[in-house]
């Protein structure tokens, strides 16, 4: 394709030896004037060849289709004023290429897209080099081409490089907002919006919380937010102090009956030493401040039970979040274990009372109820159907120790 031999090279590499730095410069404006009129067929071309083989670029609405032929125009207008006079130095590609298209287009293309639309240019304007440059110029075009492209890739990634700095930064300042709004209560109606900046799609939504530990709580944020999404999660992570509090939503991988424990073990293990505690699960972001604020509330109570599973779910610390104070968990446990068992009638109420003062021994209690030890066994298998706790079982009981109590203080503040 070149016309003249191939000449070595002095030791700057630009300009073959014995040349006259004149006729250079002539040939150099020359292709430069050639250059010029023919941008609007360039810029053409490149549309055309990125119509034909970008498959992206033809899903995308007219609008953007524009804009993007705007950007390849401005491309081509810069390169040639800066082949008029290269020794200006590093031509400033971001604002000269990329200024010239809307913030909005810059989100929706990616950086390899881009380079796909580099790519297309170089072929174009290759392909015509010998028919743009002047007599004895199209080497000096052809390298300077080379050149001029190198520099749009390398701002490509600087550009694509801040951008993604900038949203990570932007994405974890949100993130902190929604935790700390999820755990007051407030701004409910923000969360939905919030949770679309962030592309949230997935439900149901699950919340743990546990404790950085020693680590670097921004490592421990990250490691957690890698782990949820290989799984195909979205993720929502904060701090607040040294307590790590992250909301996932979990999509149709688990089925109903395995969630919550099921998505919460596989990210147990990257919080710090201690407990880590999964809320319930909820049908949305929206709602997710229940799953997060028991959570929370389940990690302060933790400590009550040092043999708690790791994670353990926030219902079943009720009893240890109720003696802290919790006014929901005092009415979950009233709720869902002793109105159940008042309902059922006095005998069972009584025969649970007994059994859990006479230290779980059927016999005592057949005994103090006058009855046989058969019935016994009948009305305490009869309690853990209704209320899910087995009286015999140590944890259980304790269980319902504690749900009889409140049930029996509130009837007492009740009238």
């Amino acid at each position: 394709m070149n016309d003249q031999p191939d000449r070595p090279q002095d030791h700057e590499g630009t300009q073959p030896l014995g040349a006259e730095p004149g006729h250079d410069d002539a040939v150099r404006a020359e292709t430069a004037r050639r250059l010029e009129r023919s941008m609007g067929r360039l810029g053409t071309a490149v549309v055309a060849s990125m119509e034909e083989r970008l498959p992206w670029f033809r899903r995308m609405s007219a609008e953007d289709r524009s804009w993007i032929g705007l950007v390849a125009q401005s491309g081509v207008a810069a390169f040639v004023d800066w082949f008029r006079n290269p020794v200006r130095g590093r031509p400033a590609i971001t604002v000269e290429v990329f200024g010239t298209a809307p913030r909005e287009l810059t989100r929706s293309v990616s950086l390899q897209q881009t380079v796909d639309m580099i790519r297309v240019v170089i072929d174009v304007v290759e392909g015509q080099v010998d028919g743009l440059a002047a007599p004895e110029g199209a080497q000096q075009l052809r390298e300077d081409v080379l050149r001029y492209t190198r520099e749009v890739a390398f701002s490509s990634a600087k550009v694509y490089a801040r951008a993604a700095e900038a949203r990570g930064a932007w994405d974890a300042r949100l993130e902190a907002l929604i935790v700390d709004a999820l755990l007051h209560g407030d701004h409910q109606d923000g969360l939905q919006t919030w949770g679309s900046a962030l592309r949230w799609s997935q439900t149901p939504v699950i919340a743990i919380a546990g404790d950085s530990g020693e680590e670097d709580g921004n490592k421990v944020l990250d490691d957690l937010r890698g782990a949820a999404r290989r799984r195909g999660h979205d993720v929502i992570a904060g701090m607040q102090g040294d307590r790590v509090v992250l909301v996932v939503g979990v999509g149709e991988r688990y089925s109903e009956g395995a969630l919550p424990a099921a998505a919460a073990e596989p990210l147990a293990g990257l919080f710090g030493p201690g407990p880590v505690v999964v809320g319930p699960v909820v049908p949305d972001l929206r709602a997710a401040g229940a799953s997060a604020r028991a959570a929370v509330s389940g990690l302060r109570s933790a400590p009550a039970w040092p043999d708690a599973p790791r994670p353990v779910l926030a219902e079943d610390l009720l009893p240890e979040r109720a003696l802290q104070g919790e006014e929901g968990a005092r009415r979950q446990l009233v709720e869902e274990v002793y109105r159940p068992l008042l309902g059922a009638g006095s005998p069972l109420l009584d025969t649970l009372s007994v059994y859990l003062e006479h230290a779980s021994s059927l016999e005592a209690t057949a005994r103090m109820l006058f009855v046989h030890p058969n019935t016994v066994r009948y009305r305490l298998s009869r309690i853990a159907e209704l209320t899910g706790h087995a009286p015999s079982d140590g944890r259980g009981s304790f269980v319902l120790r504690i749900a009889v109590a409140l049930g029996r203080l509130g009837a007492v503040e009740h009238g």
